[in-house]
């Protein structure tokens, strides 16, 4: 049985590594998995990317296919509150013996590895070659698997999935990714495999061409999410939203999807699409039943979550211009006309200009907080941003000063409360309330 002690410990060897190095991760992540025997083999795969929507696509895709009785993989990034919620096996977080197991298994082979020339592997490196070892041990069928930084060159790049999605592509992470939507996507494409089908679910021209461009190379089908799946909504306030969903396939009965947003309807359109290209693929038909009961079932914090109702508190975890768009438009089909006093804290390599212009015609107030990370922009200089947008706006020394000027302004204006601008900022406010949405 492993002690607290020794996961504590292997988790604290997990974080002195270094967080990037992107362009070496494919091979090196390859190397440590030839080692291991390759894991990432023991199971069939599903890969998706994109800059916004691809978390919640793989939310959606492995809660159908574990409704169908397939037993399924998740590994995602970043955590909110522990690293254990990255590797989840059946809807559960990898527990502590098998993290700290794994973690030394592949810890082990990356040192052989480095040793051979490779090279020392990074945070998320070490991260996926633990995931896909702890899938092999686990006995999991089916893996969705999630790119953390753009694709090509993105660790999880080394497993050669039945099917690949790329959701909507947006300018972010510019210093790797490129500075036009093109090239961005180009990175995004890199997960396009030879003969493999793949779903975008992309809208700007400029990615849409590559995405195709790329999928005709690799001799790949290419699926368009919102030609191939019709999703036709009935917002229904805080509780979810009412989709009817048709393929040329099947017609579903309605579904009540607990994600809120306009945004994840279309979301909804690619994972529908991609559960169809996995059945095609593997025999796996998922039936009717089953892909209502894994939507209406799916679970993905800070995603428009709502935290309380007396006022309305929603967290959300937008971190980008495109998303802000997206939870803009959201907030405001659900308010109502109620104000919305926004609570913001963003990282200083982000757009942080361009979040709240977007925001902008959704919040009425801002209260802008430090984030407890090294890359946290100052709250003063959020503040100048916000008002440079038209946000009326203060900074506050803490999140729960922030959080609470924005409730004590709320209760007196009948307003709501929205907290938003990074994931980290969602993950410590689940952290103080003690939440943990997975068990």
């Amino acid at each position: 049985m492993t002690s607290p002690a020794s996961l504590d410990a292997a988790l604290g060897r997990l974080y002195l590594r270094a967080t990037h190095g992107i362009r070496p991760g494919t091979e090196r992540v390859r190397r440590i998995l030839d080692l291991l025997g390759r894991p990432e083999r023991a199971f069939a795969a599903v890969h998706v990317a994109g800059t916004n929507g691809k978390g919640s696509v793989c939310a959606m895709v492995e809660s159908i296919l574990r409704a169908e009785g397939v037993r399924t993989g998740l590994y995602t990034s970043p955590h909110l509150v522990r690293f254990h919620e990255r590797i989840r096996v059946d809807g559960a977080p990898v527990g502590d013996a098998d993290l700290a197991a794994c973690i030394d298994a592949v810890e082990t082979e990356a040192a052989r590895a480095a040793g051979g020339g490779a090279g020392e592997a990074t945070f998320f490196e070490i991260g996926t070659a633990v995931a896909f070892e702890h899938f092999r041990r686990a006995g999991v069928q089916a893996a969705v698997i999630e790119t953390g930084l753009g694709g090509r060159w993105d660790a999880t790049n080394v497993v050669d999935p039945l099917v690949a999605a790329i959701c909507e592509v947006d300018l972010d992470h510019g210093e790797y990714l490129g500075r036009t939507i093109a090239a961005v996507a180009a990175e995004k494409a890199g997960i396009v495999k030879p003969g493999r089908p793949v779903v975008c679910g992309a809208t700007h021209p400029d990615a849409v061409a590559v995405i195709r461009a790329a999928a005709s190379a690799a001799g790949s089908t290419l699926i368009d999410a919102a030609a191939a799946v019709s999703v036709r909504r009935r917002p229904a306030g805080l509780d979810g939203q009412r989709l009817s969903i048709s393929t040329s396939q099947t017609d579903f009965p309605p579904v009540r999807l607990p994600l809120l947003g306009r945004h994840q309807a279309a979301n909804a359109a690619v994972a529908v699409a991609v559960v169809e290209a996995f059945g095609d693929a593997t025999g796996v038909a998922v039936g009717a039943a089953s892909l209502v009961r894994g939507l209406e079932s799916v679970r993905w914090p800070a995603r428009l979550q709502v935290l309380d109702r007396d006022p309305p508190v929603l967290l959300d975890g937008a971190h980008n211009p495109h998303g802000a768009r997206a939870l803009a438009g959201a907030l405001d089909e659900l308010r109502g006309g109620r104000p919305i006093g926004l609570v913001a804290g963003v990282m200083a390599d982000k757009d942080a200009a361009g979040f709240f212009r977007a925001i902008a015609p959704a919040a009425t107030r801002c209260w802008t907080v430090p984030v407890r990370c090294e890359r946290a922009a100052p709250p003063a200089a959020l503040r100048d941003a916000a008002r440079a947008a038209g946000i009326g706006a203060e900074a506050a020394d803490s999140v729960d000063a922030g959080l609470a000027a924005a409730l004590d302004w709320a209760r007196e204006a009948g307003g709501w409360v929205c907290i938003a601008g990074s994931l980290y900022l969602a993950g410590e406010v689940l952290e103080r309330r003690g939440w943990d949405g997975w068990t």
